[in-house]
């Protein structure tokens, strides 16, 4: 269906297969509530729901209970997240390395980035005709261009090969059934996009979560730092590029770590400071919607009446932390033990380490309904991909040196300081993998380096044939999730995932 629907402020594309195809008929041609793409782009306040569209994608992948999450699947695929949810056989199914086509976790971040992509596209389309002011209409193309980065992104990064779509499709587009792209033609357009968003006039910072300047170089800095590494291998001269787009936000001095581990779980502390990019909730309204998979399996701490054990940390990755770092400390990124909901005086020994840097402690002591966002870009991990892209440039040096430090001594670790461009290459990996955890980061950071932590020799291992600490082994097939089995049997044309 391609009409369009207005509803609690956002623009709805109901979609079928790629989220791109559908009839014209309104639901109702009499109402007019209902809208169609020529009536509906006609005012400057449609321009700004139709971004706001675009946004309600990321959530998307978040909720989850007892069947699990989506946002769960690239944790799981590190061999460092365990589980005790077993009706969430989608986990298990990848924790396990036993994936295939059909899982859950993988449609939904299918459908649903690429539902974003089509409300993108359809914005870039249809806002530069309406009658509104030119600068503002610029800013608003600005998150546009950014949001199909993201996207792109992080569906290039997951499936590799995938369709590239940028016009609105309809029954009669070459593209309704699009054939695949190579990655080097997505990051061409991802790149394209966040150089259209990064000239747009966005500021630098927005206290109200939508993409700013500070978002755009961000993520251009990581693109770029992805580029250098695997699948394109493009080597020195982008790993240049992302140490400069790293230094812009470095030096614009709008942002900065949080001083206490406690920030990165306060609802008081959204999109300022460490925050630079992040999935917008509100309590009472779109409340943020992981908190019962992230306590225990039925050990009565919460508020929540549904507690799923549905991911925690492995205890063999904890135990890797360095003993003086801070956040593998009680109570900073993980806890072992929480108070009875019924007796808050009395300790519950919890079986494991559970996630206490995303844990609402409101939410779980008292409300059962969380007003925390979800961070998708913060400082640590820009200071990271500077220090690593400086000093693949040019060797260590006071910059790279200067940026990863910045991170150890939150941690209360001692500094970083005479080690060669290989031992400090694998020091920032170490921090990448100790800081980013359970963020959605370390995945991709293992497919880009062709790389994967061993707890037990705190070293790296090439990535095909490492073993997780409770014995499955990595192989190529793991490099990349499976195009959904759904969208093969919609679209013909789509080439299957190699070893799915």
């Amino acid at each position: 269906m391609k009409s369009i629907i207005i509803k609690y402020g956002l623009l709805v594309v109901a979609t079928g297969a790629l989220c791109l195809a559908g009839c014209r008929k309104f639901l109702d041609e009499t109402d007019p509530s209902n809208y169609t793409e020529d009536t509906y782009f006609t005012k400057p306040e449609h321009a700004r729901s139709s971004i706001n569209a675009i946004y309600a994608s990321l959530r998307d992948p978040m909720s989850g209970d007892f069947n699990g999450a989506a946002w769960t699947m690239t944790e799981f695929a590190t061999g460092q997240a365990a589980t005790d949810l077993g009706q969430a056989v989608n986990s298990y199914y990848i924790k396990d390395l036993h994936n295939t086509a059909d899982n859950a976790y993988g449609e939904n971040y299918w459908r649903n980035y690429y539902k974003g992509i089509t409300n993108a596209n359809l914005s870039i389309a249809k806002i530069p005709g309406i009658n509104m002011d030119q600068a503002e209409a610029k800013r608003l193309l600005g998150e546009a261009y950014f949001l199909r980065a993201w996207y792109y992104f992080n569906l290039v990064q997951m499936f590799g090969n995938i369709p590239l779509i940028t016009q609105p499709v309809d029954l009669k587009s070459d593209q309704l059934r699009p054939k695949q792209a190579t990655p080097e033609e997505v990051y061409k357009l991802i790149v394209d996009d966040l150089t259209a968003a990064e000239n747009a006039g966005l500021p630098w910072m927005d206290v109200s979560g939508k993409a700013s300047l500070g978002a755009v170089k961000s993520l251009l800095s990581k693109v770029y730092l992805t580029m250098a590494g695997y699948p394109l291998q493009k080597g020195t001269s982008y790993f240049d590029l992302a140490a400069r787009k790293a230094g812009e936000v470095l030096a614009s001095k709008q942002f900065k770590l949080f001083d206490t581990y406690s920030d990165l779980h306060n609802p008081a502390k959204k999109n300022i400071e460490e925050n630079i990019f992040m999935i917008q909730y509100k309590t009472q309204v779109i409340p943020g919607s992981w908190q019962s998979l992230i306590i225990p399996y039925n050990k009565n701490i919460s508020a929540y009446s549904a507690e799923t054990g549905g991911i925690y940390a492995t205890a063999d990755f904890v135990k890797s932390y360095d003993p003086a770092d801070l956040r593998a400390k009680e109570g900073q990124f993980f806890f072992t033990e929480f108070t009875n909901q019924d007796n808050r005086n009395q300790k519950v020994d919890l079986g494991g380490y559970f996630l206490y840097k995303l844990f609402d402690v409101t939410a779980q002591t008292t409300t059962a309904n969380s007003d925390l966002n979800w961070s998708l870009i913060r400082y640590a991990d820009i200071l990271l991909v500077y220090a690593e892209a400086t000093n693949e440039v040019s060797g260590p040096g006071a910059a790279a040196y200067d940026a990863v430090n910045q991170v150890r001594r939150r941690a209360k670790l001692p500094d970083l300081a005479g080690l060669t461009q290989v031992q400090l290459r694998e020091a920032i990996w170490r921090e990448r993998w100790y800081e980013l955890c359970f963020e959605n980061v370390t995945w991709f950071d293992m497919v880009r380096l062709r790389k994967a932590f061993n707890v037990s020799t705190k070293g790296f291992d090439s990535y095909v044939g490492h073993k997780f600490s409770y014995g499955p082994v990595l192989t190529e097939r793991e490099l990349l999730f499976p195009i959904p089995s759904r969208e093969l049997r919609n679209n013909p044309n789509l080439v299957p995932t190699k070893g799915y």
